[in-house]
C-alpha cells in the first residue's frame, strides 16, 4: 500500500506530501503520527533549511480530520485525536526552520489551520479555504481561532469563523492569508523557488530570523527589541557570518554550513 505521508528532501528543502487522495487527505491517526513522527525528527534536522507541506492531487490540499474514522471513536479517543492535532500543528509552529504551506487546493478546517501554522502560505487561484466548524456546531480546535486572528486581525477572523465562511484563493490573498496566488502548474515551483531563496541564506540566520519575530510578536516592543539584539548578538562570531563577509568582499557565492 501506498504511504499516506510522502516525504522527499530537494536539496536543503524537505517536501512533505499529504497522500490520502481518495480521503480527501484528511488527517487520520496513521497520517498524524507519521507527521508527529517527522516533526520531531526535524527538530533535530540541520541539514533542512526549510520545509515544504502539499497535499497530493489537484483538488485537496487537507479536508481537516477525518470525519469518517471520527465517527468510529469513542468520546475519548475522539478528544485524543484532536489533541494530536493541535500539538501536531504547534510542532510545525515550532519548527526551527521556516514551513510553508503549498495550498493546492481545498483545505477546510484544520486544513487550513496547518496552513496557518506555516510561515508563508501560497496556493493554486481555484484554492478554497476556511474555517467552517461553527456549521458543525463546533469550533476550530487546533489552533484557528488564535492563529487566524494574529494574522488578518480581531474583526475579520471573528467574522470568517462566526459564519464559517469559505474564501476564495483571490479573497484570502487580499486579507493576508496568502502571500501569493498562482496557476496550479506553477505552484510546486513557485514553492520550492521560495524554499530554495531561503535555503541559500545563512541557516542560522534563518532560525534566528525566525524565533525573533514568532517569539517577539506577541511581546510588548522593549521586550521585542532585546530578543532581537539577543539573537543578532548570538550569530556575531559564527563561522557563516564570516563567510558571508568574506564572499561579499570577493564578489562570489556564499557557502554558508550552518556553524
Amino acid at each position: 500500500m501506498e504511504s499516506c505521508l510522502l516525504v522527499n528532501d530537494i536539496g536543503h528543502v524537505r517536501v512533505f506530501t499529504l497522500n490520502r487522495t481518495k480521503q480527501a487527505n484528511s488527517l487520520s491517526r496513521e497520517l498524524l503520527e507519521a507527521l508527529h513522527d517527522e516533526m520531531d525528527k526535524l527538530s533535530k534536522a540541520s541539514e533542512i533549511r526549510a520545509v515544504l507541506f502539499t497535499g497530493s492531487g489537484s483538488s485537496y490540499f487537507c479536508s481537516g480530520a477525518d470525519l469518517k474514522e471520527r465517527r468510529g471513536m469513542t468520546e475519548n479517543e475522539a478528544r485524543e485525536t484532536v489533541a494530536m492535532i493541535g500539538s501536531l500543528f504547534f510542532k510545525i509552529e515550532k519548527l526551527p526552520m521556516p514551513a510553508i504551506a503549498a495550498i493546492n487546493g481545498v483545505a477546510l478546517g484544520g486544513g487550513l489551520e496547518l496552513a496557518l501554522a506555516c510561515d508563508i502560505r501560497l496556493a493554486h487561484k481555484d484554492a478554497i479555504v476556511g474555517l467552517p466548524e461553527t456549521s458543525l456546531a463546533i469550533i476550530p480546535g487546533a489552533g484557528g481561532t488564535q492563529r487566524l486572528p494574529r494574522l488578518v486581525g480581531l474583526g475579520k477572523a471573528k467574522e470568517l469563523i462566526y459564519t464559517g465562511k469559505r474564501l476564495n484563493a483571490q479573497e484570502a490573498e487580499q486579507i493576508g492569508i496568502l502571500e501569493h496566488v498562482v496557476e496550479l502548474d506553477e505552484l510546486q515551483n513557485k514553492a520550492l523557488e521560495i524554499c530554495e531563496a531561503i535555503a541559500s541564506k545563512g541557516p542560522l540566520a534563518i532560525r534566528a530570523a525566525k524565533k525573533a519575530i514568532q517569539s517577539g510578536f506577541d511581546l510588548p516592543l522593549d521586550l521585542g527589541l532585546r530578543l532581537e539584539t539577543y539573537e543578532y548578538e548570538r550569530l556575531l562570531h559564527t563561522e557563516d557570518r564570516m563567510e558571508g563577509l568574506n564572499a561579499f568582499q570577493e564578489k562570489r557565492q556564499p557557502q554558508y554550513k550552518g556553524e
